[in-house]
C-alpha cells in the first residue's frame, strides 16, 4: 500500500455519491506498500480502504482480483472483500483512474514474527490454497521468472552503486534461473506477495490476508518461497540471514493441511532463490523510479540480494529446516 494519487474533498463527495455508505467521517493515506495509492476510508456504520490502481496493474486484471478476494471471502478465508456500488460495479473511476473500495480488515501486521507465528501462518497459507482452487479462476503471472527480463532492461547502471557489478550479475543469476526453473509442479492461485505487512494479526493471533493485487495462478511452493525470503530471515550486523527456527515452523504449518510433493522439496532452492530475485529486481527498478512526490517508504534492494546470495549456499531443502 502507499500514496501515489492525492485526494480531496471533491471526490469524497463523488465516491459518497457512488456508495450506498452515507458520508465519509474520516480518510488518510496509506503509506505502507509500494504498488498501488491506498486510503483508508470511514463511513457513519462502516470501515473502508480505497484502492486507486496505478500503472503497473493491467485493468484488465482487475475483474479477477475482485472476484478472488470475494470468492475467498465466501469460503470463509478472511480478506477484504470489494463491496459494490450504486450500479452494482465493484469498480469506478477516480481522478481517471481505476478504482475500489474494500472493507477494512481489523487488527495489524506484526513488527517481528515469532517461530510459531510462523506455524500459524503457514498453516493458513496452505488452507488459502485449497479455498482458490475451489474457485476456479486463473491470472498469468506477470512477475513470472520468464517476464522478469523486461524489468532488468529497464534497470540502468545507477543501480551498480548498490553493490559492485549489480547489473550483470541480475542477468547471469537470471539466466541460470530460466534454465533450472521447474515446469511440473503443483499450482493454482496463490497470493504471490505474502510480506509481513500483508498479514493480519487481531489480540496476538492470525486473523487474515490482504493486498491481492499480485495474485496469480504459479506453484504453489513458489508462494512458501517468497514467504521464507519475506518472513523467516533475521537482520544481523546489516547481513540478512536465516532464521532457521521460523523457516522450519512455516513449512511444518503449511504441511500440516497440504504435504509438499517430492518435486516440490527438490526445487524449492531454486524457487527461493527465483522469488529473492523477482524482489530485488522489482525493488531495484522502483528505487531508481519512484517519484520524489510519492508518500511512500522506499525498499532498498539490498535486502534481497543478501537473501539471494543466502540462498546460493544452500543446496537442498532440508537445509531450510535445520
Amino acid at each position: 500500500m502507499a500514496v501515489f494519487t492525492r485526494i480531496n474533498k471533491t471526490d469524497i463527495v463523488k465516491i459518497e455519491n457512488n456508495f450506498n455508505l452515507g458520508k465519509v467521517k474520516k480518510y488518510y493515506g496509506i503509506k505502507k506498500g509500494i504498488e498501488n495509492t491506498n486510503y483508508y476510508l470511514e463511513f457513519k456504520n462502516k470501515k473502508t480502504v480505497l484502492t486507486i490502481f496505478e500503472k503497473r496493474v493491467n485493468k484488465k486484471d482487475l475483474p479477477f482480483f475482485m472476484k478472488l478476494m470475494y470468492g475467498l471471502s465466501q469460503l470463509k478465508i478472511i480478506c477484504p472483500c470489494p463491496i459494490k456500488n450504486i450500479k452494482g460495479s465493484y469498480l469506478f473511476k477516480l481522478k481517471n483512474k481505476n478504482a475500489c473500495l474494500v472493507t477494512f480488515l481489523k487488527g495489524e501486521d506484526k513488527k517481528k514474527l515469532s517461530h510459531l507465528n510462523c506455524k500459524e501462518i503457514g498453516k493458513k497459507i496452505a488452507e488459502l490454497h485449497k479455498a482458490t482452487k475451489k474457485l476456479k479462476l486463473t491470472r498469468k503471472n506477470s512477475l513470472s521468472i520468464k517476464l522478469l527480463p523486461k524489468i532488468l532492461n529497464k534497470i540502468d547502471k545507477r543501480i551498480n552503486k548498490l553493490s559492485k557489478n549489480l547489473k550483470s550479475n541480475m542477468k547471469s543469476d537470471l539466466k541460470k534461473l530460466a534454465q533450472n526453473w521447474p515446469k511440473n509442479l503443483p499450482y493454482g492461485v496463490i497470493h504471490s506477495d505474502l510480506f509481513i505487512d500483508n498479514i493480519f494479526f487481531y489480540k496476538n493471533k492470525f486473523y487474515g490476508f490482504i493486498d491481492f493485487y499480485f495474485s496469480s495462478t504459479d506453484f504453489y511452493a513458489y508462494e512458501l518461497a517468497t514467504c521464507i525470503n519475506a518472513l523467516c530471515f533475521d537482520k544481523k550486523k546489516n547481513k540478512f540471514i536465516l532464521n532457521k527456527k521460523k523457516s522450519y515452523n512455516l513449512i511444518k504449518g503449511y504441511e500440516t493441511r497440504r504435504k509438499l510433493t517430492i518435486n516440490e522439496k527438490n526445487n524449492f532452492n531454486t524457487l527461493c532463490k527465483g522469488s529473492a530475485l523477482r524482489y530485488l529486481l522489482t525493488r531495484a527498478y522502483d528505487y531508481l523510479n519512484t517519484p520524489k512526490s510519492a508518500i511512500i517508504k522506499k525498499k532498498n534492494p539490498k535486502e534481497y540480494l543478501d537473501k539471494l546470495n543466502f540462498h546460493k549456499k544452500l543446496r537442498n531443502f532440508g537445509e531450510y529446516l535445520r
